[in-house]
């Protein structure tokens, strides 16, 4: 009986304390779109990446055409020769994959180069956010953009236009 009452009562008390708390929602997608300097670095980005997509399946073209130029004469070659081709193949592969690598790996220059120019961007969106929290006494502010789980939320407690204003953007 002590254990139900006693849980009886954790329970009012949890949920007294989650009623009081107050709650935002921001757009994340929403702010980006309306911050030029996101929107810029993004086709930058993207420009980079397209020229080093292009590199790396040239790279990899090349491989496939000296093995399919090998598979041609194969018939013709001594066993040196063969051996010889299959090596310079096998390198062409390994070398189309580490540029591969070097351009879009974990740590590549895709990464680097996102950091260095989204990185500063975001950080001063997450600042605006945590000012417009701090003055307007928010605890959790939630992004609606990444949340597949808020079906619906009341335009009242959206706070994007607030933050894009804080930015120096107003909408």
């Amino acid at each position: 009986m002590k254990k139900t009452v006693l849980t009886l009562l954790l329970l009012v008390a949890a949920f007294a304390a989650a009623s009081a708390q107050k709650f935002a929602l921001v757009d994340m997608e929403y702010i980006f779109r309306n911050v030029p300097s996101y929107e810029m670095a993004n086709e930058q980005l993207n420009q980079l990446s397209q020229r080093w997509q292009k590199e790396v399946e040239a790279a990899g073209k090349e491989a496939e055409n000296m093995y399919n130029s090998y598979l041609a004469d194969k018939v013709f070659l001594t066993d040196e020769q063969v051996k010889k081709r299959e090596a310079e193949i096998v390198a062409k592969e390994k070398a189309a994959t580490e540029l591969r690598y070097k351009y879009f790996g974990p740590e590549g220059e895709l990464y680097q180069k996102r950091q260095t120019l989204l990185k500063p961007i975001q950080d001063d969106v997450y600042n605006a956010i945590k000012k417009v929290a701090e003055e307007r006494g928010y605890q959790t502010v939630f992004d609606r953009a990444s949340s597949s789980d808020i079906v619906y939320a009341s335009p009242r407690i959206d706070i994007s236009n607030e933050v894009l204003a804080k930015l120096g953007y107003s909408n």
